[in-house]
């Protein structure tokens, strides 16, 4: 059937299945450390990639303008061309939703007490060190005083993270101990982190803290989190170790931390 087809239906088919596979390389390359995450994910990717939709795109309406003129007409070659236009497209609009998530939440580190951010401990602080981590930014300094963030827009240049996380309508707020106690909670936050894979998940008693490292499946992204558990609350705070954007992960990795630990220390209190 594919011996049958004309060289330029078989060109679009060759593209469309080459695209899953460069996206992949691009990713998991970058996970496992072939390149770095500016190669992965901005030159690769968005870079690389959006070259590759143009290729296809471009085979793809050439295809169809083949295809209409050709006597006797196939649809098939037809289809064919038209699902080579559609999936760049729809591969384009994704970036395009990306960026605009982008826009939305300019900032990657994200915490219930934008007064007193959870603090994470000397291990945690190397480990981003060693890894190459964006530093830890102070949140009450304007972005555009610090250096990630120095080219952003005048408007957002003057806001600090406390300022754009308390703006925030999804703003997450910290958990009520209730009747438990602090070590309930630190057992409770321990279980809710390990209930969503979070690795090297590490309580300590004592400063009332727990900490865990949460990593994306195709780049290999890590995020610190941890939580503190004072006497009659529970703050959490999530940092991307790089890139300037989180899309809103780390809040919504909050959002959803807190609602398990509230069911974990619903479980103990039965």
């Amino acid at each position: 059937m594919i011996k049958k087809l004309p060289w330029h239906t078989k060109a679009i088919l060759a593209l469309v299945a080459f695209m899953p596979f460069y996206f992949g390389i691009a990713a998991l390359g970058t996970k496992i450390g072939l390149w770095g995450w500016q190669t992965g994910l901005l030159a690769l990717t968005m870079g690389g990639g959006v070259i590759l939709l143009g290729l296809v795109s471009l085979a793809a309406l050439v295809s169809l303008v083949l295809g209409v003129r050709a006597v006797p007409r196939s649809n098939g070659v037809l289809a064919i061309a038209i699902i080579g236009l559609l999936i760049p497209a729809a591969v384009f609009v994704l970036f395009l939703a990306a960026g605009s998530k982008a826009a939305d939440n300019p900032i990657h580190d994200i915490a219930t007490d934008t007064a007193d951010p959870p603090a994470f401990s000397e291990a945690t602080m190397r480990a981003r060190a060693e890894s190459g981590a964006n530093p830890l930014s102070d949140y009450q300094t304007p972005l555009g005083r610090l250096e990630v963030f120095k080219d952003v827009d005048p408007e957002l240049a003057v806001k600090s993270h406390a300022q754009i996380i308390t703006d925030r309508p999804d703003r997450p707020a910290p958990l009520p101990l209730g009747g438990a106690t602090r070590e309930d909670g630190v057992r409770a936050v321990a279980a809710a982190m390990a209930e969503m894979g979070l690795r090297d998940i590490r309580s300590d008693f004592a400063a009332g803290t727990v900490e865990g490292v949460a990593e994306t499946f195709w780049f290999g992204f890590k995020d610190d989190v941890v939580a503190r558990v004072g006497d009659a609350e529970i703050d959490f705070r999530s940092v991307s170790r790089v890139g300037r954007s989180d899309l809103g992960a780390n809040t919504a990795r909050i959002i959803k931390l807190r609602e398990l630990t509230a069911a974990q220390l619903g479980k103990a209190s039965r």
